[in-house]
Protein backbone atom coordinates (compact mmCIF):
# COMPACT_ATOMS: atom_id res chain seq x y z
CA UNK A 1 0.00 0.00 0.00
CA UNK A 2 2.60 2.54 1.09
CA UNK A 3 4.96 2.07 -1.85
CA UNK A 4 2.07 2.20 -4.33
CA UNK A 5 0.64 5.38 -2.81
CA UNK A 6 4.08 7.03 -2.77
CA UNK A 7 4.55 6.14 -6.44
CA UNK A 8 1.18 7.69 -7.26
CA UNK A 9 2.03 10.86 -5.29
CA UNK A 10 5.30 11.18 -7.18
CA UNK A 11 3.20 11.56 -10.34
CA UNK A 12 0.34 13.69 -8.99
CA UNK A 13 -0.53 15.12 -5.60
CA UNK A 14 -4.28 14.68 -6.20
CA UNK A 15 -4.92 11.34 -7.89
CA UNK A 16 -8.32 10.48 -9.27
CA UNK A 17 -10.30 7.70 -7.59
CA UNK A 18 -10.15 5.41 -10.63
CA UNK A 19 -6.39 5.93 -11.06
CA UNK A 20 -5.69 5.06 -7.44
CA UNK A 21 -7.90 1.95 -7.61
CA UNK A 22 -6.20 0.81 -10.81
CA UNK A 23 -2.71 1.26 -9.37
CA UNK A 24 -3.56 -0.74 -6.24
CA UNK A 25 -5.02 -3.54 -8.35
CA UNK A 26 -1.95 -3.46 -10.61
CA UNK A 27 0.17 -3.87 -7.47
CA UNK A 28 -1.54 -7.22 -6.90
CA UNK A 29 -4.35 -6.32 -4.51
CA UNK A 30 -7.53 -8.14 -5.58
CA UNK A 31 -10.21 -5.78 -6.89
CA UNK A 32 -12.72 -7.21 -4.42
CA UNK A 33 -10.48 -6.15 -1.51
CA UNK A 34 -9.89 -2.55 -2.63
CA UNK A 35 -11.93 0.44 -1.45
CA UNK A 36 -11.13 4.01 -2.52
CA UNK A 37 -12.80 7.20 -1.34
CA UNK A 38 -14.07 9.89 -3.71
CA UNK A 39 -11.48 12.19 -5.26
CA UNK A 40 -14.03 14.94 -5.99
CA UNK A 41 -16.76 16.54 -3.91
CA UNK A 42 -20.37 16.44 -5.18
CA UNK A 43 -19.78 19.97 -6.55
CA UNK A 44 -16.67 18.88 -8.50
CA UNK A 45 -13.95 20.24 -6.23
CA UNK A 46 -10.84 18.25 -5.30
CA UNK A 47 -11.08 16.62 -1.87
CA UNK A 48 -8.57 17.51 0.85
CA UNK A 49 -7.50 13.87 1.14
CA UNK A 50 -8.14 10.63 -0.71
CA UNK A 51 -8.11 7.35 1.16
CA UNK A 52 -7.67 3.79 0.04
CA UNK A 53 -8.12 0.53 1.89
CA UNK A 54 -7.31 -3.09 1.25
CA UNK A 55 -8.88 -5.89 3.29
CA UNK A 56 -6.48 -8.57 4.45
CA UNK A 57 -8.13 -11.17 6.65
CA UNK A 58 -9.58 -9.39 9.68
CA UNK A 59 -7.57 -6.21 9.04
CA UNK A 60 -7.78 -3.23 6.73
CA UNK A 61 -4.60 -1.62 5.49
CA UNK A 62 -5.63 2.03 5.26
CA UNK A 63 -3.71 4.59 3.22
CA UNK A 64 -4.25 8.32 2.95
CA UNK A 65 -2.85 10.94 0.59
CA UNK A 66 -3.08 14.46 2.02
CA UNK A 67 -0.93 17.43 0.98
CA UNK A 68 1.30 15.09 -1.08
CA UNK A 69 2.07 13.07 2.05
CA UNK A 70 1.26 9.39 2.48
CA UNK A 71 0.24 7.79 5.76
CA UNK A 72 -0.65 4.14 6.29
CA UNK A 73 -2.24 2.36 9.25
CA UNK A 74 -3.86 -0.98 10.00
CA UNK A 75 -7.37 -1.12 11.47
CA UNK A 76 -9.86 -3.93 12.06
CA UNK A 77 -12.45 -4.75 9.41
CA UNK A 78 -15.87 -3.28 10.24
CA UNK A 79 -18.82 -5.50 11.14
CA UNK A 80 -20.11 -4.90 7.59
CA UNK A 81 -17.03 -6.65 6.21
CA UNK A 82 -15.83 -3.37 4.71
CA UNK A 83 -13.06 -0.97 5.65
CA UNK A 84 -15.01 2.27 5.01
CA UNK A 85 -18.25 3.50 6.48
CA UNK A 86 -20.49 4.96 3.80
CA UNK A 87 -19.97 5.33 0.09
CA UNK A 88 -16.83 4.15 -1.66
CA UNK A 89 -16.13 2.40 -4.90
Amino acid sequence: MESTLKAVVSETSKPAQDVLRSRLESAGIPASAVEVSASKTPTGLDVDAIEAAARSGKDCVMGEIRDSQVSVSVLPVLASGKCFVGDSR
